[in-house]
């Protein structure tokens, strides 16, 4: 073991909670079901082995026998919340471009360990981690279900599968001598065959991979596409093949269909959208992952933290053109979860989205299902995650105030529930 992970064990096994064996009976003023849109009032859950057992009221469901009564006066119970795109492996305090080589990789998974409990607290139970520099994540993520550290459930990615000199898959910061190359770079459909079995080989939960470039890598352009169709085609055969699903990370427009014709389950960012790339969206069922909040802190912290000018510059070209975009596809009634890309802002930070994706087209109701069911259902969970039912797991969270009223609400959550087990109450 690395030294580096098994200090930050160490120090996340004060705060982790233990697993949750007994019966809870839980009780709040009420609870917002996303599934259905509505509200019970003086909502009554029987909580056993991490699930859901039973649901009802308050005067319909009593208390079984030697169960742990947990009583919300006043508080509004909604499943936990969903984050289809984070990083935890990332600080954005820590600098960007070249001040982040100067880093070993024992560091970022200690970052990782900091970032899970953080996201956690803020009442996120589930995070898609889509893509590392290596392996680290999957680590955090078997420390979590082993009870180790305390995090939300996780959905690994490892390293982004793609092209030589790619946004996600290489390193194009070091010079030539160097010869520094990303552990997912391949050239033709093969190669990308084999760096996906690669990914499967050392237990990653979904494939990642980019169809055009970024704003945080260095030489890449947002509309230029990456990698033709048949490697783009071979990447998602692959990984459907052994039941995995394929993040593709687009701003551009070519990109994005690229991505979409090859079979993508979901865009990333999906930034530069025309009419005919959300409505090839809607005929294939992919969903749309767009981060629209984090711009912002892009353009008023990312000089101080060290984010290198060239990024700098192409954020500002993207953020007004992206939240077009999201206005237009939500208009359209395209497929769209929560993303929030965290990592580039301070992980914890991610509800602060929900009144950006209001603002710019959704209603309150949307943009929760959007971190709840409809996340569930792109991660082929539904009846299992983002819902508060018979059945489903007991991830639920505790919030002051109507979320369907102010949905930043969600920005302070009181109370963190994660498969039975408590690990705030506040």
């Amino acid at each position: 073991m690395k030294k580096g992970f098994a200090a930050a064990i160490a120090v996340s096994l004060m705060s982790a909670a233990p697993a949750a064996a007994e019966t809870i009976y839980l009780t709040a003023g009420r609870l917002l079901d996303p599934v259905s849109g509505r509200f019970t009032e003086a909502p009554a859950l029987v909580i056993e082995d991490g699930k859901i057992l039973k649901a009802g009221t308050a005067s319909s469901l009593a208390a079984p026998e030697g169960a742990t009564e947990i009583d919300l006066p006043g508080k509004t119970l909604l499943p936990g919340l969903i984050d289809m795109h984070v990083h935890l492996t990332g600080d954005p305090t820590k600098g960007g471009g070249y001040s982040i080589l100067g880093y070993p990789s024992e560091r970022f998974v200690i970052w990782a360990v900091n970032n899970a409990n953080k996201t956690l607290m803020a009442g996120f139970t589930t995070v898609r981690n889509t893509g590392s520099d290596g392996y680290e994540t999957l680590a955090v993520r078997d420390a979590v279900n082993e009870g180790e550290i305390p995090g939300p459930r996780i959905f690994a990615a490892g390293p982004p599968v793609g092209i030589v000199g790619g946004h996600c898959s290489d390193n194009n910061y070091l010079p030539p001598e160097e010869e520094a190359t990303g552990l997912g770079v391949a050239t033709g459909p093969w190669e990308m065959r084999a760096k996906v079995r690669q990914n499967i080989k050392y237990g990653v939960d979904l494939i990642k991979t980019c169809s055009t470039g970024g704003v945080f890598s260095k030489g890449t352009l947002l509309g230029a596409p990456q990698g033709t169709l048949e490697e783009l085609t071979a990447i998602v055969e692959e990984a459907h093949m052994r039941g995995l699903k394929v993040a593709v990370h687009a701003h551009g427009n070519v990109g994005i269909k690229n991505a979409i014709r090859a079979g993508a389950d979901t865009i990333e960012h999906a930034s530069y959208l025309d009419n005919e790339a959300i409505n090839l969206a809607k005929r294939n069922g992919v969903y749309l992952s767009m981060d629209i909040y984090n711009t912002e802190y892009t353009l008023s912290e990312g000089e101080k933290n060290g984010v290198m000018q060239e990024s700098l510059d192409k954020e500002r070209q993207v953020g007004g053109v992206q939240r077009e975009s999201f206005s237009k596809a939500v208009k359209a009634g395209a497929k769209m979860v929560f993303g929030t890309d965290a990592a580039i802002f301070p992980h914890g930070d991610n509800a602060k989205q929900f009144s950006r994706m209001v603002q710019f087209g959704m209603t309150p109701l949307q943009a929760i299902q959007a971190a709840t069911s409809v996340a569930a259902e792109a991660l082929g969970k539904s009846g299992e995650l983002g819902c508060v039912s018979t059945g489903c797991a007991a991830d639920i969270i505790a919030i002051s105030g109507d979320p369907l009223s102010d949905v930043s609400a969600l920005e302070s959550v009181d109370f963190v529930m994660k498969a039975g087990g408590v690990y705030k109450n506040e």
